[in-house]
């Protein structure tokens, strides 16, 4: 059992705070309620102690302290986490935010980044080089959360998913050494980072190949829910033998209102948002096809690449109140598309949605054992979340999710992409990593035997003979901790 921030001295909390020039933030500080949110407000922890650290020395030494000190310990890099795994209760929070730059290398087209970077601080840097990363849709995501998932997005089908275009990262390691890993230095190490997530390190440095995109055309057409079932069987036989340089991921969603029109607002639609990255003068004649579907609304044309990973942002700032879950799928049979008729028909609230982003290209050449994702051979990530600004609305944005969830995944491939879902258990970890689980495992021992890095979607080291009901529910088990330390009564 982890000890709590609480139990420390002010003696051995004064000599931490002595080695770390970044801000150090505990329960008593006028700034920790705001400190301690993150973008699921569904999420309400509360740390023993935030360290927002400005560089990788602070790092050293917050790993050291939390190791010493036998504290649970989790890492907050944008704080997009779904289930909230970049904080911890009573434990120590390590903060990257303070962690910031983007360097673009013009000659080689590669990008440094800091831990603690946004993609739209990497979109701003790179794009007036006519370059950029394959990363999500959602600007404020955080590099290093997405980067270690996987990594899906507007540019998959063209240039791979995230972790295909990382060439090299920085690490502090749970014994608090610093490491550089890549092809040649600590292969295992980089083979494990690329889809494994946080189990191995905290990564305080990136470095991407970054690809050709200045301009691209794209934007949403919107068919009437009812005609869910005829768009999704046009869309899957369509988007996989489409250019690569096209990419859209379709929706059930519904319209919450400005910049659309007034007409569309509190109804539901099948949707399609749409990319191309290849030539401009093609692509009336690439849209061709998508128009002749006949959508009810289409706001498509040219726009600077940053637009579209920013079309979202107003619609979904931090703060909301969200329930996730996914699964990946390898087609969009007649089951399949009722289902996300008769679900998407139902949507809860306005911002509620499913997405399924298409997986075939550049994505789909990459060897199911070359990094730890193993589903190259899926279709598409399909991702349902009940999203609402109310709390008095979560139990009624998750009852839909889980339903529309429960209803879909008898049809699913069996895992899932891990940047999509809350806490859901080893068994659903191991499934989403298939062959690929075991060697994680190992290269789990080898860097962090003792799970040092257990908040996160956990890969246990092999032959662990730890407490799994910790490691397998970080969260329920430091809120157990935190409410038996202050008298609290427990609700499972």
């Amino acid at each position: 059992m982890s000890n709590l921030v609480t139990s420390l001295s002010d003696a051995v909390i004064d000599a931490f705070a002595s080695n770390i020039r970044g801000e150090i933030i505990l329960p008593k500080d006028s700034n920790y309620d705001e400190a301690r949110k993150v973008y699921n407000a569904m999420i309400n922890m509360y740390p023993g102690m935030i360290v927002r650290c400005t560089d990788v020395a602070d790092v050293i030494h917050s790993v050291n302290f939390g190791r010493e000190n036998n504290l649970s310990v989790a890492v907050r890099g944008g704080g997009h986490n779904g289930g909230g795994l970049g904080l911890c209760n009573d434990g120590l929070v390590i903060d990257l935010s303070g962690i910031k730059y983007v360097r673009v290398n013009t000659e080689k087209k590669t990008v440094r980044v800091g831990g603690g970077n946004i993609w739209g601080e990497v979109d701003h840097a790179t794009h007036p080089f006519g370059l950029a990363v394959p990363s999500g849709i959602i600007s404020t995501t955080g590099v290093g959360g997405l980067t270690l998932g996987g990594g899906t997005g507007y540019l998959t089908r063209k240039y791979g998913l995230t972790i295909d275009n990382l060439l090299e990262a920085d690490m502090v390691l749970a014994d608090g050494s610093f490491v550089t890993v890549n092809a040649n230095q600590h292969a295992d190490l980089f083979w494990a980072i690329r889809g494994g997530g946080g189990n191995f390190g905290i990564v305080t440095s990136f470095k991407f190949q970054a690809h050709p995109v200045k301009n691209v055309f794209a934007g949403p057409t919107l068919w009437p829910i009812e005609k869910t079932n005829e768009i999704m069987e046009w869309y899957h036989s369509f988007i996989h033998n489409a250019p690569e340089e096209l990419n859209g991921f379709i929706a059930t969603l519904v319209i919450p209102g400005p910049p659309f029109p007034e007409e569309l607002h509190n109804k539901h639609f099948c949707g399609i948002v749409w990319c191309y990255t290849g030539d401009l003068e093609k692509a009336d004649e690439i849209f061709k096809p998508i128009l002749a579907m006949n959508p009810l609304f289409a706001m498509v044309g040219p726009m600077p690449y940053p637009t579209v990973q920013t079309l979202f942002d107003c619609m979904m700032p931090p703060g909301l109140q969200w329930y996730w879950r996914a699964d990946f799928f390898n087609e969009l049979g007649i089951e399949i598309r009722n289902l996300h008729f008769e679900y998407g028909s139902k949507i809860p609230t306005a911002l509620s949605q499913m997405h399924l982003f298409p997986l075939s290209g550049a994505a789909a050449r990459v060897g199911k054992d070359e990094t730890p994702w193993a589903y190259r051979d899926a279709k598409y990530v399909g991702v349902i979340v009940g999203v609402d600004p109310d709390p008095a609305k979560s139990h009624k944005i998750t009852k839909w999710c889980k339903e529309y969830w429960e209803a879909l995944h008898p049809y699913s491939s069996g895992g899932t992409y891990l940047n999509f879902i809350m806490n859901e258990g080893q068994e659903r970890i191991k499934a989403s990593y298939r062959q690929n689980y075991e060697r994680l495992t190992k290269i789990k021992k080898k860097y962090d035997p003792h799970n040092f890095f257990r908040i996160n979607q956990n890969i246990l080291p092999s032959e662990s003979n730890g407490n799994h009901y910790i490691h397998e529910k970080p969260a329920l088990a430091a809120e157990l901790i935190r409410q038996l330390h202050y008298g609290y009564k427990f609700n499972s």
